[in-house]
């Protein structure tokens, strides 16, 4: 309890900035969702055939995964906040449309009759008595979406939306508690408070309410529809500056969601906050390599820092390659070809993937290397990232160069992987050369014997019409070139997995210590 408080004392500023811009995604989401499923509600009350068809719609919608929406959508529409609120929109129509729906069609024939017999027309009916005797089942819908969008938007943080979500993830990646803890605890009680607020709404305009105050209707009405368009205005009016700020001529850094890639994403802003005039936004902790990718090439990034390997194989799509210099020139050739980005000198560590195991397996099974283990993997279970089954450099093209079998593979992502191989849930895990949570966990690196992972040299990659425009950013980021070597980039992680230390603190000293910063 004492860490969560000595993190949150420490860190109010970034917690409440982080909780302010979930609580603008989360309202804004709601609000369009709910702008466009109480019509869609209406609208199939009215076309009974429509009915299977959106709603049909809205459950699929429903059933997909929200990551995979989210890695569906970034090509189309980038990275920030429009994918996540779209993403929350999607999920968030279903029990408002639903909602809406059988709150219309579920009122009794009776009344409807006796509506049209007093001589109202549909429209009037609708508004009249359809609407206000279906409101709180409506209400109900919207509070589902308020609450779930809440929770939801927490994954806004894996396209650069920010959001509380951020502390979540960090937190996970470097197994901090108290990080995951003071992002999960505001978002449960914003959730909670958003739940409270919209039941009060509910019971203040319900149809109950009003009909205790009959003679105030009309002007109680009135104040209701000001109210809304006055809140659509303000939310317009913050959206359009928001907007506006995040435009205009300044380099946006990006990074990928672990810590090396932190610590190196603010090394690239402060070099060139403090080598240029420019201005610096930081789009840090994205999601893996396809997310980052995806926005530098379609310009909501500038630049980030990938790795020799991964763009050979994982965004190239070819097999393995031991030559570094080979790796890196092919690497170099096809991004300028492809997608008009250019790779600039190499920042001088090779962070190559690894298998790493507890001590007391590798004294069990007396393990040095991977042939070693290759023999006695039908006996344990690996627990690798999520994506490392599913690569060519990884778990695919390993299984066949040391033909070897595991017992059972559970993937868990970032930092969990080393709590799960401590707990003995698994026995081996990939690793990162670099990482500096292997030191912290104390476990043993096998040996590579038969060369199969290719090259990972860290590399800054950035646009080619960003260096047009601004060609004083080479030798400002070239300044870092060979800085970095994997016992030196090992410390700066172990600083930040184990000692808890901000990826910003971290880089910062580095660079001062290495006289990278004017002063």
């Amino acid at each position: 309890m004492s860490e969560l408080w000595n993190y949150a004392s420490n860190n109010y500023n970034q917690i409440l900035e982080l909780l302010g811009q979930h609580i603008y995604l989360s309202i804004i989401s709601v609000l369009i969702a709910t702008l466009i499923g109480i019509p869609l509600g209406i609208l199939i009350s009215r076309e009974p055939k429509l009915s299977k068809s959106v709603i049909g719609t809205t459950n699929v919608i429903q059933a997909v995964p929200s990551l995979a929406l989210l890695g569906f959508l970034i090509p189309f529409i980038g990275i920030g906040s429009t994918p996540a609120i779209v993403m929350v929109v999607l999920y968030s129509l279903l029990p408002i449309v639903k909602n809406t729906y059988t709150g219309l069609t579920n009122i009794d024939r009776d009344i409807l009759e006796a509506a049209k017999g007093i001589g109202l027309t549909k429209g009037q009916t609708m508004r009249k008595v359809q609407l206000p005797l279906a409101f709180p089942m409506i209400m109900a819908g919207i509070r589902i979406s308020a609450v779930t969008a809440v929770g939801l938007m927490t994954i806004a943080a894996f396209v650069g939306a920010g959001g509380l979500g951020y502390l979540v993830f960090s937190g996970v990646q470097t197994v901090d508690n108290a990080m995951i803890l003071t992002g999960a605890i505001p978002a449960c009680i914003l959730a909670l408070l958003i739940d409270f607020i919209v039941g009060k709404l509910e019971t203040s305009l319900s149809y109950k309410t009003k009909q205790s105050s009959a003679s105030k209707t009309g002007k109680t009405t009135k104040k209701i529809i000001l109210a809304f368009a006055s809140l659509l205005l303000v939310i317009a009016g913050v959206f359009t500056v928001y907007s506006k700020a995040q435009a205009g001529d300044k380099i946006v850094i990006g990074s990928k969601n672990f810590s090396e890639q932190l610590i190196l994403g603010n090394m690239l802003a402060d070099l060139i906050e403090n080598k240029t005039d420019l201005e610096v936004e930081r789009k840090l902790n994205l999601g893996g390599s396809q997310v980052t990718f995806s926005a530098l090439n379609s310009g909501d990034i500038d630049v980030y820092v990938e790795y020799t390997g991964t763009g050979l194989v994982n965004i190239l799509k070819q097999p393995p390659q031991n030559n570094p210099e080979q790796v890196y020139d092919y690497v170099q050739t096809e991004f300028n070809k492809k997608y008009g980005i250019r790779l600039l000198k190499p920042l001088g560590f090779n962070n190559t993937y690894a298998l790493a195991i507890r001590q007391d397996t590798a004294n069990q099974y007396g393990l040095k290397t991977i042939s070693d283990l290759a023999k006695v993997s039908n006996e344990l279970i690996m627990g690798p990232t999520i994506e490392f089954p599913n690569r060519e450099d990884g778990l695919i093209g390993l299984s066949k160069t040391y033909n070897m079998q595991f017992k059972d593979v559970k993937a868990v992502d970032g930092g969990l992987r080393y709590t799960a191989l401590d707990n003995h849930k698994s026995d081996v895990i990939d690793a990162f050369s670099t990482d500096g949570l292997i030191e912290a966990f104390k476990l043993k690196v096998l040996k590579d014997d038969k060369n199969f992972f290719p090259p990972y040299y860290a590399v800054p990659i950035i646009k080619e019409e960003t260096l047009k425009e601004h060609p004083e950013l080479k030798n400002v980021l070239n300044s870092l070139a060979g800085k970095l070597t994997e016992e030196k980039m090992r410390e700066l992680n172990y600083k930040v997995d184990s000692l808890k230390q901000s990826p910003a603190k971290v880089a910062k000293e580095f660079l001062e210590k290495e006289g990278l910063l004017d002063k």
